[in-house]
Order: C-alpha cells, then structure tokens, then sequence
C-alpha cells in the first residue's frame, strides 16, 4: 500500500467508524479524505494564485463579520502578506547584507551564529527555549528544512522559503518562494510604522519562537538594540474549564456564541477577566455577564426617568444633604479606582468592580428617597456610562463636524413627553377604577402596561398607590423576551397548580376506593380461620392462636380503615342527597 493511499484510508477512518452513517455526514467526512488524495495526487499543478485568494478573501470577510458583531473596531491599517512581497524582499535582502542571512537552495534562512557572535543572545522573551527544536519546528511547520541540509545551524529560521509545486509563489532574487512565518510581522511593521514598536501584542503561545524571531529580524534589519519597547500576551480561552478542542467535541465559533448571548454579554464576560489570564467560557460564566448587564442597564432606565421629571432653571438644583454628600463620596472613589486600575496593566475587572460599587451605592441612596438629586444621580450615570464606552460595552456613535439644530436630541428624549403624558393620565384613570371598583379598567391598564408598550419599548412600572407609575425607555427585544419569560412562568405555575390538583383528587379517589370496605370484613380472609363479634381474626389457617402482639396491630389497621369506611359512607349519602 502506498504512503498516499494510506493517509487516505487514515483519513476515511471517521467514515467507517459510523455505524449508519446518513448522507450528510458521509459527504462531509468523505470529501475531507478526498481532498487529501486530490491535494497529494494533482496539488503540484495548481498555479493560479486566485484560487488561494478566493479562499482567504473568503474566510477574511467571515473574521471581519464576526469582530463587527462582537462590537470591535476595524483598525487604521490592514496589512495583507500578498499586498507587501516586494517589501518583504528587499527586508530580508537588507537582512542578507547585514550580514544575518544566507541563501541555501533558493531559500533564504537568518544566520544564529552570526547574530550571537555579534550581540550574545538568540531570544528576549523566553531564553530558556532557546535551542528546543520541537518548538522550533512546530513554529516553522512545513517551512521546516526536513532534509537537514539547506540549514547551517539547527536553531536557524527561514526568512524566505523555496516554494514547492503546487504552492503558492512569488518570484525574488533567490528563486520562485514565499515568505518565511515570522518576517511578515517585522516587513509590514516596517513599512507602517518604521524601525521602532511602541506597543506589540499576540497570544501567549507566539512568545517563542515566534516573536523572539520576530525581535531578531526587526533588530538585524534596522541594526536597533530594542525594536519593540512593550510586548502584551494574551491568555488562552477554555472552554468549561477545558482546552477548546473538536476532539473533545467542545469547539464554539464565535457565530454559536452569539446565538446564545450578546456581543455585549461576551464582552462584559472579557472585562471581568485579566488580558493576560486564561478565560473560560462556560454557562456559569455567562449567567453572571447576563446579570451584569442588567445591573447597569435597570441603573441607566432608572437614571434616565428621574433625569425626565428633572425640572427646569433653578427648581433642578436641590440640597446636598448627608445621603448626597456619601454618594458623591462614592463616585469620587469610584473614579479613582478606576484610573488606578487601568494605569495598573489595564486592570479591567478591578474597573468593572468599581464601576458596579458606585450603581450600589446609588441604589442605596435611592432606597425610600421620593425625591432624590437628580444632577447628581445623572452624574453617576453619566460616568458609568463613558468607561463602558471606553471598554466599548457601548457603542459610541462616530460623527464629523458640527452638530446642526435639534439633531442631537435622540429619538429616545423625543418620545419622553408623549410617554410621560401617557403615564399620567393611566395613573389617574387607575385611580378613579380603583375608587369605583371598575375592574375590567384596571384589566385594561394593566393591558397596555403589559402588552402594548413593550412592543413600543417602554417599561412602565406601577409603584404603590398614589405614588406614579414610573416609566422606561428600554430595548423592545429586552422587554419581549422578559414578557414571554413571565408567560411562560405563568404557565409552569398554572401546570404545577393542575398537577398538584390532579394528585389530591386522585388521592381522594383512591382513599374513597379504599373505604368501600367494611372494616367488620377487611380481615375475612384464607388468612384467617376465626374471627371475634368485632371482626378481629383470632385463629390463623394453621390453627394457631393470635398473639397479642398481632391483634394489637390488626386493631390499629381496622381503626384506620373504619374512618375511611365512615368518610366512604358520608361521600355516597352527600351524593344522594
């Protein structure tokens, strides 16, 4: 059997595991074992570069959908490897005459002994794995000199590879080939932001080798003693405390996620965690994101009605008293906490910890006051609201130039008055249906407070009597899927209660069944040879006598029994009558 035949018949192992395969998986997992055999057996004629450009064009505009729907922001500058070839080849040319790479047939490699001659170090962030060639060629991948020829030192890295048929290629000095793994970086760097880096992140994983080779090109190239000043590495997600995995069937793209949570949900989720500390991904994790989000949303609505019956001149300016003065207390800290935190290697969850202490605070405040300082409790919100937008929790709409006329009042400030107007004249009409006892009234407002307005996106809350009804401009999805949970809550209970019900009357049925019989007669049974006036056995059927122990028992039986038949007797003489 030949070496390509065997990697197909590896790679139809999934197919002949299925026991009853349906035509689905049978076309999904025998097209992967094909395109290995087609890719072995054809790969080496394929020339047309498109055909590699569709492809990553492709799965690049699913990245950029998927970074638009978790809320990140497209960066200043995108740089793409095939758009800057020619200037990563006359990088690597500079590197050449620098004296830090070689060329080896038609490849290109960085030169480790000439380097460490010349500054006695072949890596900044991890020393130790200097030297450690599974990492090195788990880095490299197929750019991985197999034969063991074409490199002078084993720790030496590819800066330019020859291509093989079949891959994609771009002419250069040294032949047709591509880019090595890690000089793309340091080029396009380059030809953005010229020699120096301020500020260059990646995951934890790319510590060695890939951005210690990284800090050799950029350093050889420009002849710099540091090229990048701050390197941020990131924590791995788990999923369920688990690595993410399709072997361990735990594999979540972004798209599942957000099927099931926000883009803000996920991201409150982000900024509870450290950036350099693992992140886990699991329901648990979720539900408290879910909560979270409501804290501060219910905090917003609420802000957002006060700041409605805020009023004009100055009537809006009230005393600061000893609740006002500790609230004001409490954002200052906040504020402080929070510059501390982001100065302090962006501490987010420290942030967001300060940030839902303050909405405490403000509920505490809050708690039994009918007429709270409106300014300040705008104040807070307000605060709140500029660090979520800074995390990007809440998107800040991007305008440019002056704002002309009414047009900065929103469509939500807009819809106050109507809103309001309404509120208040549903308070009153409630009122007089209280007084006259109109209950079909009170169903109707109870109505438009639980069905109408929601699918305007108002949430009117009802508060005690004679106080009025407060309400919220919110998010009609938000109050929909909150109705419907209130619905369907309704309804478990009402099954609970038909359940429950069911259960008594059955019980009741079978204890009415049960007292048919004559406790006279319950024990005249093959059992039993004899029995007493009061039906109470006294002789087995093997002739032996009852002890007392026995007739004690059988009493007891016959009394319970004898209730039952009485409750029995009552039941048939209520029907009759």
């Amino acid at each position: 059997v030949s070496t390509q035949s065997t990697g197909v018949m590896s790679d139809l192992d999934p197919v002949l595991a299925l026991a009853d395969p349906d035509l689905d998986q049978l076309l999904t997992l025998s097209s992967m074992a094909m395109e290995s055999w087609l890719d072995a057996r054809l790969g080496a004629g394929v020339t047309d570069h498109s055909i590699f450009a569709a492809l990553t064009q492709h799965w690049e505009g699913e990245y950029w959908k998927d970074m638009a729907d978790l809320g990140v922001l497209p960066p200043d500058v995108l740089t793409r490897v095939t758009d800057y070839v020619p200037e990563i080849v006359s990088y690597v040319q500079k590197i050449i005459d620098n004296g830090y790479g070689y060329e080896s047939n038609g490849s290109v490699y960085f030169d480790s002994a000439a380097w460490r001659k010349d500054r006695g170090y072949l890596a900044k962030l991890k020393p130790e794995s200097v030297g450690d060639l599974d990492a090195l060629a788990d880095g490299e991948g197929k750019l991985t000199d197999s034969s063991g020829k074409e490199k002078r030192n084993q720790v030496d890295f590819a800066l330019w590879k020859r291509s093989k048929p079949g891959e994609p290629f771009w002419e250069s000095p040294w032949g047709q080939g591509r880019p090595g793994w890690h000089i793309e970086c340091s080029a396009m760097a380059d030809a953005i932001c010229g020699g120096k880096l301020d500020i260059h992140s990646g995951g934890e994983d790319l510590l060695f080798p890939h951005h210690d080779n990284e800090i050799l090109q950029a350093e050889s190239h420009s002849a710099c003693k540091q090229w990048v000043n701050y390197f941020i590495h990131t924590g791995h997600l788990s999923i369920e405390g688990c690595k993410m995995s399709k072997s361990l069937k735990n594999f979540i793209t972004i798209q599942d996620a957000l099927k099931k949570n926000s883009g803000r949900q996920l991201r409150l989720h982000f900024l509870s965690h450290s950036w350099h500390g693992g992140l886990d991904y699991s329901e648990s994790a979720m539900a408290e994101a879910v909560s979270t989000e409501k804290q501060f949303n219910d905090f917003f609505l609420l802000v957002k009605y006060h700041k409605s019956q805020l009023g004009e001149g100055i009537s809006s300016f009230t005393k600061f008293g000893e609740g006002e003065l500790k609230l004001t207390k409490s954002l200052e800290n906040c504020q402080k906490t929070v510059h501390a935190a982001l100065c302090d290697s962006f501490d987010t969850p420290s942030a967001m910890r300060a940030l839902r202490s303050v909405v405490s605070d403000s509920y505490t405040y809050l708690n039994g006051r009918k007429t709270p300082n409106v300014r300040l409790l705008v104040k807070v919100g307000a605060y709140v609201t500029e660090i979520l937008s800074v995390f990007g929790v809440i998107t800040k709409q991007e305008s440019v130039g002056f704002v002309s006329g009414d047009s900065s009042s929103s469509s939500e400030e807009a819809a106050l008055p109507f809103v309001r107007v309404l509120s208040q004249f549903r308070d009153e009409v409630r009122s007089v249906a209280r007084e006259i006892k109109a209950v079909s009234i009170l169903r109707s407002c109870d109505n438009v407070r639980d069905n109408v307005l929601p699918e305007l996106g108002v949430r009117l809350e009802d508060r005690e009597a004679g106080e009025p009804a407060v309400f919220k401009i919110d998010d009609k999805d938000t109050l929909l899927r909150e109705k419907k949970q209130r619905e369907e809550e309704v309804a478990r209970k009402e099954r609970e209660k038909a359940e429950k019900a069911e259960a008594k009357a059955k019980a009741a049925r079978e204890k009415l069944e049960k007292g048919k019989v004559n406790p006279m007669e319950m024990f005249r049974t093959d059992q039993y040879s004899a029995w007493d006036e009061q039906g109470l056995p006294t002789i087995d059927r093997e002739g032996k006598p009852i002890t007392q122990s026995q007739q004690k028992k059988l009493k007891k039986l016959q009394a319970v029994q004898d209730k039952l038949h009485k409750a029995y007797l009552q039941h048939i003489s209520d029907l009759e009558i």
